[in-house]
């Protein structure tokens, strides 16, 4: 594997900054994990853990300044966006230290025996520990919260797991500088640097997955590159647990009765929605259903009107811009398809947002149309127009998998009238997240969040965002017929640590 060098790149001119590293070798990757490996001690205190991710907390915001301005010269985001996304993020390191101090993640539950039982029961005590080192694969859109201090490197250390990050290519200098933070976080606490292991270049994230030490793997980015990691950690001789977010389409339903009642609100927060962050969001709205008729010209009306108002930005880098572009180029060709505001390139560097519209007839079976369900990164949504409520439903029963689905009511559809409940039946399939009379843009960093879908949503079942996303990086085991004085502290039966348990049947605080 020949190191190349890793250079940051300015994405408002599309020049080179300055040379950041060099391409990993699969010699520097095997030192990096070996290095996560031997920290794996120094993780097994619950305490010295969440005092751990409190101090990476505290230094990261320490740092906002110097920080922001690295993230915001690589990635084009703005101050503003960036500033309260490493405000998110901290704010998610420290939930992290509440769940490891309240310690319920362990899942202990105890069985003292019962011979009376059928059949009889032994005395077994199970709890959950650590799988070993976790590698991360930091995503483009999010330069702090999907990346290297990010929720998947949060939850793996807060599970005890060392981690090792895969830097993604648009903010090396950035991902440099946040290890620094982290590390110097570490060693404040006794905990070796190698903790946490950061490697550039797309051969050294091949060489990763592969890694015998390398016990599970999280990944944020596209269906192409998500789908040939977890197909090579399927492929290994011990396969291993894959947590990937790949792709979603994030279809919206607007019912004839809300398009009616409130149309400019509609429209209005759909733009919003659509064009936050140059629609570089993972939840982005990508096809809306909206009805034909009256009440969805005048939604169109004001969908046309707000988003003609927002102004041309810089995507990530310049190949999202060209795919964008080509992405755009290729669905407004289509048959029946129409562009009241065209996306495209708003200058050298930037592009405009804009939005499509199509009979959903022509989504409703397969054929050319289908690529208008297909995930489009960028500023642009789908709108198809249905006539008639079964329309709209063959529509969603085509679509994949999906983090999102959204459903737009009146005021009577949302107090339970008319086809709400049928609704919210129909689109809980589709995802991991329902929402009505909302928009999917803005994922709350809460214990009740689930951030994930159906593939190609996400390869697994679990969340990379609330607090059961620490629940990827455990695995439970089981003791039979222990005695007590080599049990670990966690399942004795006089609980010296305090932990909340199952104890013979009865959950005990």
């Amino acid at each position: 594997m020949a190191a190349a060098p890793v250079w940051s790149v300015d994405p408002r001119t599309g020049k080179q900054r300055e040379q950041v590293a060099v391409e990993a070798t699969a010699q520097e990757v095997d030192a990096a994990v070996r290095a996560a490996h031997a920290a794996r001690g120094a993780l097994a205190d619950r305490t010295v853990r969440a005092a751990f991710l409190r101090t990476a907390a505290d230094q990261l915001q320490a740092a906002k300044d110097q920080l922001v301005e690295a993230a915001d010269a690589e990635t084009a985001l703005g101050p503003v966006r960036l500033t309260g996304e490493l405000a998110r993020t901290c704010f998610q390191l420290r939930a992290f230290a509440d769940i490891v101090d309240e310690g319920a993640f362990l899942d202990v539950v105890i069985n003292h025996p019962d011979d009376t039982a059928t059949p009889p029961i032994p005395d077994l005590r199970r709890y959950k520990v650590p799988l070993g080192v976790v590698a991360v694969y930091s995503a483009s859109n999010f330069p702090f919260a999907f990346s290297v201090p990010g929720g998947d490197t949060a939850s793996a250390l807060a599970a005890g797991c060392p981690v090792v990050v895969k830097a993604h290519p648009d903010h090396p200098a950035l991902s440099e500088l946040v290890a620094v933070v982290l590390r110097r976080a570490a060693a404040e606490h006794g905990i070796p640097e190698g903790v946490l292991g950061l490697v550039h270049g797309f051969e050294a994230g091949v060489e990763l997955v592969k890694h015998p030490l390398v016990t599970a793997a999280g990944f944020t980015g596209s269906v192409r590159g998500g789908r040939a990691l977890f197909d090579a950690a399927a492929a290994r001789p011990v396969p291993i647990p894959f947590h990937g977010e790949l792709g979603s389409l994030n279809p919206v339903l607007i019912t004839e009765a809300a398009a009616a009642e409130r149309p400019e609100a509609i429209g209005t927060g759909l733009a919003g929605s659509m064009t936050l962050g140059v629609g570089q969001f993972c939840v982005k709205p990508g096809l809306v259903l909206a009805p034909s008729g009256a009440a969805g010209d005048q939604l169109l009306k004001s969908l046309t009107d707000a988003v003609s108002a927002v102004d041309a930005g810089v995507l990530l880098d310049h190949r999202m811009r060209d795919n964008f572009l080509a992405g755009v180029a290729e669905r407004a060709e289509l048959p029946d398809v129409d562009s009241p505001v065209t996306a495209g390139a708003g200058g050298e560097h930037t592009v405009s947002p804009g939005f499509l519209t199509v009979p959903a007839a022509k989504l409703a079976t397969e054929g050319e149309h289908d690529l208008l369900l297909e995930e489009c990164f960028g500023p642009i949504t789908v709108v198809a127009r249905y006539d008639d409520e079964d329309e709209a439903k063959s529509v969603l029963s085509r679509l994949p998998g999906n983090l999102t689905a959204t459903v737009h009511l009146s005021g009577e559809e949302a107090a339970g009238e008319g086809r709400g409940p049928e609704i919210l039946a129909e689109l809980t399939p589709l995802a991991g997240r329902v929402l009505v009379n909302g928009w999917p843009t803005g994922v709350a960093v809460a214990a009740a969040q689930h951030h994930g879908g159906p593939y190609p949503a996400t390869t697994s079942t679990s969340t990379s965002v609330g607090g059961t996303a620490i629940e990827r990086w455990l695995r439970p085991v089981a003791y039979q017929g222990a005695p007590e004085a080599l049990l670990p502290p966690e399942l004795r039966d006089d609980n010296p640590l305090g932990l909340p348990r199952r104890f013979n049947g009865n959950l005990e605080r």
